[in-house]
């Protein structure tokens, strides 16, 4: 052995301890472990074991040569022990004896067996190569090789062919994926232009396909979908939501009396697969909406007066008390989960790169990672999840319109009878006692592999784990994430759409700029478009001030950007803008007391319906922080206009029921446009969903 630079030999061993004697006869005692720990240490003339057979490589050998390996192996071994397979209690033949003959006579004497058992022509020469193959790469260095070589990727196909097959493929890659077919009338456009019609002979259409896998990347090759799902590995809840948007497949009724599919925007926990946060909007989702949902998901959703007591978060299988010690939110919390969001996974929607949801995300600490584009596949939880929602609840809701045009019933129009507000207290509710309590088959315990957990069991699980980090939002906190509009401070206060904003608080600032040269001296203004009632202008101090409507006293509901943008179109501008931006203000208040007492028209009722109950998520509001976690009384649900038969209609003595086209609501039935009728608003009583049937309750009308 080597150590220390010397050559040693081990003439002693005692327990742990090495003798040894160099070249030069000095003697030296070592420990054994100081011994093997030197640097330098190495063994000289050791010879080299055979290596693991490699029996994954072996079997892909034809059998026949699979018996002849194997044959050779024992052989082999004959030659070299004396005995052809691990055998101590037999006697080794006699030219085969390591005591009498040497290794170079037992090789010749294998050689004259093997010749006589038909193995061919066996030299001695041969056995010592078969013999040093088998050291060096064991039972796989036995194996003719000649039966384990790979054919080409191409075959015998044409060069030229092959060049223009390449060529073809350059010049589609980057764009859609077409099919073989395609690519083949391309090469042979190519092998024209190359060398004239008809020089070069196209193989076979399975030829060619053959020939087009071969060379195409697999994530590429024609005709084949986009590259597998890998799935996402997380361990904390919160730790990855991902965000994304689609059509519902319910028709709801809309603001303009109309139906169409509102869009859903849905935050799903990865870890948990449990649904953080839902928003329905009939026209498509804001940047707001997004941001605000951000802040969803870290507050706790409030029990409805509705609900039964079985969704109160108690109920659920999670550490309710140790919840309840770290936040005292969850007093009045529904079951489902709470968590503060890592990293959300987006898609590269205008939506979800807004300055507005950005900003919204820098404030909370959360990171936002865009999704692969062209790759739907990255967020697969999430677009299965929808699914799941079109057919686990809206193919039992009035209205389904089903998966495609060839599915969608042919009264499916008629059948819409929620707004988009009701449709969203449901959503929220079959969220709460359906998906958040419906087994999942992507949620295994390590301990429990065979068994699929619920994403409340799953979120309990994870709890006991990583814990719960509460994030308490101030009313600040939410009108920072409120849309920013950069206003100036005129003597007449500030204007939005026609609308005027003006408190005694902004006496100072009247005519001043705001010093932010990259605004031109304009003032931050921060707007929520779901009720325009007031605005926020932060002052020069940094803190936010609330500026109301001059006309907001006569205004005692949220309304927002369709619902003024119907009043502006309703009511005829004469005069000056104050005494429009008045008049606008009496139409508004006019058509919230007219919905109120039930005489308003049926798109008008939609309207109010639409913007009154949702302003925004009903546990958080920022118009009125004052108010913000406040319950809804019992009992109050959003109305619904009820139908009136044919033989009841009676004329309206006042304008304020017709439409601004000119036509009643009525007008699409048989009865008279000139007539209206006086609209009576039905209360849904408060059993829940899943109690209330629409069209049971219409024919006790």
């Amino acid at each position: 052995m080597v150590f220390e630079s010397r050559t040693w030999q081990v003439v002693g061993l005692r327990g742990k301890e090495v003798r040894l004697v160099d070249e030069q006869g000095t003697v030296a005692t070592l420990l054994a472990n100081y011994l093997f720990a030197a640097a330098d240490f190495a063994l000289v003339g050791t010879a080299v074991p055979a290596p693991v057979p490699q029996w994954g490589l072996f079997a892909t050998v034809p059998p026949r040569e699979q018996e002849r390996a194997l044959a050779w192996q024992r052989h082999i071994l004959e030659v070299e022990t004396g005995l052809p397979a691990a055998d101590k209690g037999r006697a080794p033949r006699p030219e085969y004896d390591p005591r009498a003959r040497t290794l170079a006579q037992r090789e010749q004497a294998k050689a004259e067996e093997l010749t006589a058992l038909g193995f061919g022509n066996v030299a001695r020469t041969t056995v010592q190569r078969m013999r040093l193959s088998y050291r060096a790469q064991g039972l796989w260095g036995l194996v003719d090789h000649r039966t384990t070589r790979t054919s080409s990727r191409t075959g015998r196909n044409d060069e030229r062919v092959i060049a223009a097959v390449l060529e073809a493929m350059r010049r589609q890659h980057g764009r859609s994926q077409g099919t073989v077919k395609g690519l083949r009338q391309l090469t042979v456009q190519i092998l024209e232009e190359a060398h004239g019609p008809g020089t070069v002979k196209m193989p076979a259409h399975a030829t060619f396909y053959r020939l087009a896998n071969a060379l195409a990347d697999p994530h590429e090759r024609p005709g084949t979908p986009a590259r597998p799902y890998t799935p996402t590995r997380v361990l904390r809840a919160g730790e990855q939501v991902m965000l994304d948007t689609t059509r519902l497949d319910v028709l709801a009724v809309f603001d303009n009396g109309t139906t169409g599919r509102p869009e859903l925007t849905i935050a799903l926990d990865v870890a948990s697969r449990s649904i953080l946060a839902a928003v329905l909007r009939p026209a498509g989702t804001k940047a707001v909406d997004a941001a605000l949902l951000l802040a969803e998901m870290a507050t706790p959703h409030p029990m409805r007066p509705i609900w039964p007591d079985a969704l109160h978060l108690s109920r659920a299988p999670v550490p309710y008390d140790l919840l309840l010690d770290a936040d005292t939110r969850l007093h009045h919390a529904a079951a489902r989960p709470v968590a503060v969001p890592e990293t959300v996974v987006v898609d590269r929607g205008r939506v979800f790169v807004s300055e507005a949801f950005l900003a919204a995300a820098e404030t909370l600490g959360i990171s936002v990672q865009p999704a692969p584009p062209r790759q739907p596949a990255a967020k697969g939880p999430v677009e299965r999840t929808f699914g799941s929602i079109n057919t686990l609840l809206c193919q039992h809701i009035a209205g389904h319109t089903g998966s495609d045009p060839t599915r969608r019933g042919r009264g499916a129009e008629s059948e819409a009878m929620w707004t988009v507000p009701q449709l969203q207290d449901i959503l929220d509710q079959w969220i709460t006692t359906g998906w958040q309590n419906r087994p999942h088959q992507g949620l295994r315990h390590p301990t429990m592999p065979a068994t699929a957990l619920t994403p409340n069991e799953m979120w309990g699980s994870l709890l006991g784990t990583c814990g719960h980090v509460p994030l308490p939002l101030t009313s600040r906190d939410y009108v920072e994430l409120l849309p920013v509009r950069w206003k100036r401070i005129t003597e007449r206060g500030i204007r939005i759409d026609h609308r005027t904003y003006d408190h005694h608080t902004l006496n100072p600032h009247r005519g001043r700029p705001s010093g932010i040269t990259a605004q031109q001296g304009r003032w931050e203004v921060h707007h929520n478009p779901h009720d325009h009632r007031q605005i926020w202008v932060r002052l020069p101090d940094g803190q936010f001030t609330t500026v109301p409507w001059i006309h907001t006293d006569h205004v005692h509901a949220p309304f927002g950007d369709d619902l003024w943008q119907h009043l502006k179109t309703t009511v005829e501008r004469r005069g000056d803008r104050d005494r429009h931006e008045a008049d606008l203000a009496q139409a508004l208040d006019d058509l919230l007391r007219r919905v109120r007492t039930g005489t308003a028209t049926t798109r008008e009722q939609h309207l109010a319906a639409r913007h009154a109950p949702a302003a925004l998520p009903h546990h958080h509001n920022p118009a009125s922080p004052d108010t913000a976690g406040a319950r809804p009384e019992p009992g109050t649900h959003s109305p619904l206009p009820r139908p009136r038969p044919a033989t009841t209609a009676t004329r309206a003595d006042t304008p304020h029921d017709q439409d601004h086209g000119g036509q009643t609501a009525d007008s699409l039935d048989d009865t008279d446009p000139d007539e209206d009728e006086d609209e009576v608003l039905e209360y849904l009583p408060g059993a829940g969903f899943g109690l209330y049937d629409a069209r049971k309750e219409a024919e006790l009308w």
